[in-house]
């Protein structure tokens, strides 16, 4: 298994990683991730729908659409994404969600899952899930709210006002709606408390352990040259953002 601690904060691009890596590698992936604001939209989302694009604009908040299905989520630095890609016709997502469940555990955090593979403690959400399969590989992500701006994330996941109006002609006529759930934090819930940063390396060490092939991977040049390829003609493209053409 391939580890890779991506620390390149650019949602378009971690994206556009995640399908390259997908597309192009045969081995099984764990790659951990962060993003600078950005709301990331499912495949089949409309995005007035999803979100206050005048808000986020004010707040300089990237808006992306991923690769895979699912619901709308707000990424910032307190946000931690983990990305499971492995080889599989099918999707799997039970085995991933457990792990990260299992994970939880080791610092006396008891997390159940939902019917959709998010997890909750308390009954609030700390995490969301989507996947994705291409040819027979399969792709699971999701995310871990650990100390993300919950006002933010609140407000910004709201619809547009050309939503609310009818005025979103660019939308489709069918599209999936995201399942909203209240929310919060890992960092409160945590019996003591600790940085982000250690909370990342306990991740990678946990990840890595379970796998007895690991090894630590770094994007090689050629790879950053086609992820940013990728990354600027369809991730950072506003055709695709805003699904103006057919998906």
């Amino acid at each position: 298994m391939l580890c890779i601690h991506n620390t390149h904060t650019d949602a378009w691009f971690n994206l556009a990683a995640e399908e390259y890596l997908l597309k192009n590698f045969s081995e099984d992936i764990f790659m951990l991730w962060q993003n600078e604001p950005a709301v990331v939209i499912g495949k089949y989302q409309n995005i007035w729908a999803e979100a206050d694009l005048e808000y986020a604009g004010q707040k300089q908040i990237k808006l992306a659409r991923r690769y895979s299905g699912g619901g709308a989520v707000y990424h910032d630095m307190g946000n931690l994404n983990l990305s499971f890609i492995e080889n599989s016709s099918q999707i799997r997502p039970t085995g991933f969600t457990n792990s990260i469940i299992d994970f939880l555990e080791t610092y006396g955090l008891h997390a159940c899952s939902d019917e959709r593979q998010g997890l909750t403690i308390d009954g609030l959400k700390i995490s969301g899930s989507a996947q994705a399969i291409h040819k027979r590989r399969m792709l699971h992500h999701a995310t871990l709210l650990f100390s993300t701006d919950l006002e933010t994330l609140e407000h910004v996941l709201r619809p547009s006002t050309e939503y609310t109006t009818g005025h979103d002609t660019a939308a489709r006529p069918y599209f999936v709606p995201s399942v909203k759930s209240p929310v919060t934090n890992l960092y409160g819930k945590l019996p003591a408390p600790i940085t982000i940063d250690k909370f990342k390396q306990s991740l990678l060490a946990y990840f890595s352990a379970r796998s007895t092939t690991f090894r630590l991977y770094e994007f090689t040049d050629q790879d950053l040259e086609e992820i940013r390829l990728l990354r600027n003609k369809k991730y950072a493209d506003e055709n695709w953002i805003f699904n103006t053409y057919t998906l």
